[in-house]
Parts: structure tokens; C-alpha cells; sequence
């Protein structure tokens, strides 16, 4: 009998404990929902202007996604157009960054050389870079692309220069005297103790690249994208689409950071066997 109770008891606390972190899990989104109820109503009533609401955005969203058109587009073709323009600016600026941050790393001249003018890109804001990127390019993809590429290129490079320094040089001389020189020593030992730094530094380029993208969409865009398609809602008044747009925004990015980087961060160390805390 004791057996038995202590048995429900054990049942009875996972049961809590599950519901709890249930609980936990969906709080946030309904406090985001009720305030956005709130504002709505405030809005509404205060101003006399319709502001949408959570019951409105949900309806849309699915008509949208069921085929309904956003400025004459359906909402897959500006999803699709705005990650093109995400990966190709963000993929060359990940490139070249690792490669300056490596180089600058390893050869300290280079390094002092190079690191200011670094610095100084880091400091300008994502939306300062219109301009140049009007007059270099005029309004089009290649606007777009180097607003993406000049955003997260410094903080990729930054990142990546910051791991190699900080390689432990006592694996780097040991690898030496086991007779590891050159390519070897680069991809077996240097690469892999950078790594985390790396994964850190493309993760903060991938935030700063994809908001400067909607931003970019919104000035010097062609006629898709979903920065486009909010900025055509705002002339349009079609403020429930604009918000389904940002909404299909947030996803995206919660689906690139906790579904890609995450995952790669946490194989890279578990296939490399680094120390590192998992956010």
C-alpha cells in the first residue's frame, strides 16, 4: 500500500511539474497578447483610429497564408524574396568577416593595420548606410545587398579575430612540437578552438543583417519583401497586413537563431569537445 502511494505521489509531482512548466512556457505569449488587447482598445478608443488587434492579425495571417494577396503578391513570394536577399548579403559577409578575422588573428601587423577601420563599422547604425548605398548603387537588389553585407560583416570579423587571439597558445606550442606546422596546425587546432567565437560573432551579424534587410526593403527595395510589403501597407492603410508581415518577421528570425545557430553551436562543441555555456 505504502508502495502504491509513494507511486502516485511521484505521478502526481511530474504531473505538477509538467504543468507548470507548461505554464511558464505559455505565460509570455499571453501577457504579449492581453497587452497587445489592451493597446488595441486604448488605441482604438483614444485616438479613433482601428488598431489591430490579435483576433483581427490571426485572421489575416491565415488568409494570407492561405493565398490571399499582400500588395499584389502572395506572402510566400515576399518571404521567399527577402531570405534570397538575406543570404546572399549575409552569406558574403560571413565569408569575407571569417576570412579578415582569421587573417587578422594570426598576423598581428595585419591586425593593426586593419582592426580601426573595423571598429569605425561597427560604430555606424545599420540605417546610416542608405545613403551610400543609394549613391553607390542607385535603388535596387544591390542596394539591398550591401546594406546587408557592410551590417554584419564588422561584427563577424570582430568576433572572429577575438576567438583566435584568445586560442590557448599552450595547445598551439604543442601542436608545434608534435611536428604540426601550417594547414594542419590552422584547421586542427586554431579553427576549432575559434570556433565558438565564431558561432557567436554570426550569430550577432545575423540579427543586425536581417533588420537592416526589412529597413533596406522599405527605402531601396524592388517591389517584394516583406519590409516592402510594410511600408506599402502603411501608404495603403492596410495596417493588418502590415502587422501579419512583422509577425511573419519575428518568425523567421526565431526560426534561423534557435533552429540553425543554436543546433550548430551545440554540434560544433560536441563535435570539437569545447566548454561552453548554451544560451
Amino acid at each position: 500500500m505504502n508502495n502504491i502511494c509513494l507511486k502516485l505521489d511521484d505521478c502526481l509531482c511530474y504531473l505538477i511539474n509538467h504543468l507548470k512548466n507548461i505554464v511558464l512556457s505559455v505565460a509570455p505569449f499571453l501577457v504579449l497578447i492581453i497587452s497587445w488587447q489592451l493597446v488595441a482598445v486604448l488605441v482604438t478608443y483614444l485616438r479613433g483610429v482601428p488598431f489591430p488587434t490579435p483576433w483581427t492579425t490571426s485572421l489575416r495571417l491565415i488568409a494570407v497564408f492561405l493565398g490571399d494577396l499582400v500588395i499584389d503578391n502572395t506572402i510566400y513570394r515576399h518571404i521567399i524574396d527577402s531570405i534570397s536577399r538575406w543570404v546572399i548579403g549575409f552569406g558574403l559577409a560571413a565569408f569575407c568577416g571569417i576570412g579578415f578575422g582569421l587573417m587578422a588573428g594570426w598576423w598581428r601587423f595585419f591586425d593593426r593595420l586593419t582592426r580601426p577601420t573595423v571598429y569605425v563599422l561597427q560604430l555606424v547604425p545599420g540605417l546610416a548606410w542608405i545613403p551610400v548605398a543609394l549613391l553607390l548603387f542607385g535603388v535596387g537588389e544591390k542596394a539591398t545587398f550591401f546594406m546587408i553585407y557592410i551590417t554584419a560583416f564588422a561584427p563577424v570579423a570582430i568576433n572572429v579575430v577575438d576567438g583566435v587571439k584568445r586560442v590557448d597558445e599552450h595547445y598551439i606550442r604543442a601542436a608545434q612540437m608534435l611536428g604540426t606546422r601550417g594547414k594542419t596546425l590552422f584547421f586542427r587546432v586554431l579553427l576549432p578552438s575559434a570556433l565558438p567565437q565564431i558561432i557567436s560573432g554570426l550569430r550577432v551579424g545575423l540579427g543586425n543583417s536581417w533588420r537592416v534587410l526589412v529597413a533596406a526593403e522599405m527605402i531601396v527595395g524592388t517591389g517584394t519583401g516583406l519590409g516592402y510589403s510594410i511600408i506599402q501597407a502603411r501608404w495603403t492603410l492596410d495596417y493588418t497586413s502590415a502587422f501579419v508581415c512583422i509577425f511573419v518577421i519575428c518568425l523567421v528570425g526565431l526560426f534561423i537563431e534557435r533552429f540553425v545557430f543554436i543546433s550548430l553551436e551545440r554540434h560544433t562543441i560536441q563535435r570539437w569537445g569545447l566548454s561552453r555555456t548554451l544560451g
